[in-house]
Formats: C-alpha cells, sequence, structure tokens
C-alpha cells in the first residue's frame, strides 16, 4: 500500500511543479508586489511596505468604473447565458432529425476567434458615414431613432458588450448541457409519463435535479470567464477602454502593466489580488448554495 501511494505521488510530480512554477509562485510573487510602495521594476527596489497600493487603486475612479462594468457583465450574461443555452439544449433533445447539425451550427461561433467576432459585432452596431448599422436598420422598421452603440451612451454600449459576451459562451454551454441532457436515465420519464406528469413537472422535479451538477459547473465557470473578460470588450471598443468607459478589472490590471499608463506593477497586483479575492468569495457562496441545490447521483 505504501509503495503504492508513493507511485502515485511520482506520477503527481510533473503537475504539482508545473502548478507550482506557473500558478503557485506567481501568486505569490504578485502577493508580496501588491504590498510593496513605489516599486522600481528596473531596479527591483521599493520605498517600503504598506496597504498604499489598495488604497490607491480602490479609489482610482478608472478602477471603480471597470469594478462597476465587470459586475453588470456577471450578473446580466451569465444567468441569460445559462438559461438561454438550457432552452435551447431542451429544445435540441427533443429533436431527432439532424440534432448532430443543429449542434454544430450552435458551436461554430465557439471556435471562431473572439476579436474576428467582435469586428462583426462592431460592424452591426457601428454608425459610420455610409451606415447606421443592421441593428438601427431593425430599430427604424419599429420607428425607433438611431443609437451609436459602439461610441454613444453607456446603457447602448454596455448592451453590445452584454449581447456580445452572450454569444460567445452560449455554444460551449449548450455543448456541455446537451450531453447533459442525453445522459438522463430515460427509465425516469418513462415512468413519469406512465404516471401522466405534466412536462413542466417532469422538467422541474427530474431533468433539473438530474443535470443539476452540470449547471453548477457552467455558473462557476461563468462567473469566472465573466469576471476575467477583457478581450471582449478590446474586439468592440478599441484598446482605449479607460476612454470609452468600457473597461474591465483585468483590463485595468493590463493598462496597470503595458497601457499608456503602465509601468506600475505594484498597483497593478493590487488590483490583481481584489479580483482574486471577489472572485474566490463568489466560488465559495456558490459552493454553499451548492450544497442545498446540487443533486448528485
Amino acid at each position: 500500500m505504501e509503495q503504492q501511494g508513493k507511485k502515485a505521488w511520482l506520477y503527481l510530480l510533473p503537475a504539482i511543479l508545473f502548478l507550482g512554477v506557473f500558478l503557485v509562485y506567481p501568486l505569490i510573487d504578485v502577493f508580496i508586489y501588491s504590498f510593496e510602495e513605489g516599486f522600481n521594476f528596473a531596479s527591483q527596489s521599493y520605498l517600503g511596505l504598506g496597504l498604499y497600493n489598495y488604497e490607491y487603486v480602490l479609489h482610482d475612479p478608472y478602477f471603480l468604473q471597470a469594478v462597476k462594468n465587470t459586475f453588470i457583465l456577471v450578473l446580466i450574461t451569465v444567468p441569460l447565458s445559462t438559461g438561454i443555452a438550457l432552452l435551447i439544449s431542451v429544445g435540441l433533445s427533443s429533436i431527432e432529425k439532424l440534432r448532430e447539425l443543429y449542434q454544430t451550427i450552435y458551436f461554430l461561433p465557439y471556435v471562431t476567434n473572439t476579436l474576428a467576432v467582435g469586428l462583426v459585432f462592431m460592424i452591426l452596431f457601428k454608425q459610420t458615414p455610409y451606415t447606421d448599422g443592421l441593428a438601427n436598420l431593425i430599430l427604424s422598421w419599429f420607428g425607433a431613432g438611431p443609437v451609436d452603440f459602439i461610441g454613444g451612451p453607456y446603457w447602448a454600449k454596455m448592451f453590445v458588450l452584454c449581447f456580445y459576451t452572450i454569444w460567445i459562451v452560449l455554444p460551449f454551454k449548450i455543448l456541455i448541457l446537451t450531453s447533459a441532457l442525453a445522459s438522463v436515465d430515460q427509465q425516469y420519464y418513462n415512468a413519469a409519463r406512465v404516471d401522466g406528469t405534466p412536462r413542466l413537472r417532469i422538467f422541474t422535479r427530474i431533468t433539473l435535479p438530474l443535470i443539476s451538477p452540470t449547471l453548477f459547473y457552467l455558473i462557476i465557470t461563468g462567473f469566472i470567464g465573466a469576471f476575467k473578460a477583457y478581450s471582449d470588450a478590446v474586439a468592440l471598443f478599441g484598446t482605449d477602454l479607460n476612454a470609452a468607459g468600457m473597461n474591465t478589472i483585468v483590463g485595468y490590471v493590463y493598462d496597470m502593466l503595458y497601457g499608456s499608463s503602465g509601468g506600475y506593477p505594484s498597483f497593478a497586483s493590487a488590483a490583481a489580488i481584489i479580483l482574486f479575492t471577489i472572485v474566490l468569495t463568489i466560488t465559495c457562496i456558490n459552493l454553499l448554495v451548492s450544497r442545498k441545490h446540487v443533486h448528485y447521483s
């Protein structure tokens, strides 16, 4: 038994080394950087240790705007994308013919380059001297005036960003949920139909509890992915997200490192640790909630 334990640790050693070098060590390093005040990257020197970096970041209007944008994006896109994906997956599961074709069509956006999809969305919503875009053309059919979705009001830009994010994440969620629905034992459905159980009750009492672990997984990964959003906003609004008022927390960290206001690794580290704390807290809350609502068979 002891020999088997040693073999197991030997097999795990490459993965442990990989995680230690590329995950644990950078996290510790970033945590240390976040407390080093006045850090100079060239000389690797700093003025002292303290909480000034956190104080600066938490009072920076650009960071507060990025936090606001990120939370709005998370609260809108995660529930909507998961709900829409569930409805589409249920519809696909009820289709016998051409199911694989529809699954392939829905999965295509996931394998398409993110920036390419963003450029397409920008063309659809952006006003130019020659056209108001497809979105405004549709609005004109209902008598609504043209809206500058890319360079106009905040709500319009946030709408495009949420719409784009939902579009990007839907294919993966549809694929996972379709597989989860296919794995449900048909005997449960047959027994429910024999008893004359309505379809809605079958869905809420049989389908949802049996696929709840998959739903929980998608919600957790959805929250983490939405909090790490950055390339989506860049694809739509360009690299100067602060000027557009559409920056995210990850975008703020990047700007502090490499952007026009870059060269401040201590501020970037403090913002990264704050993001890590937010994501960890929400993940722990979801884990506590899952104990009551997730049913593992």
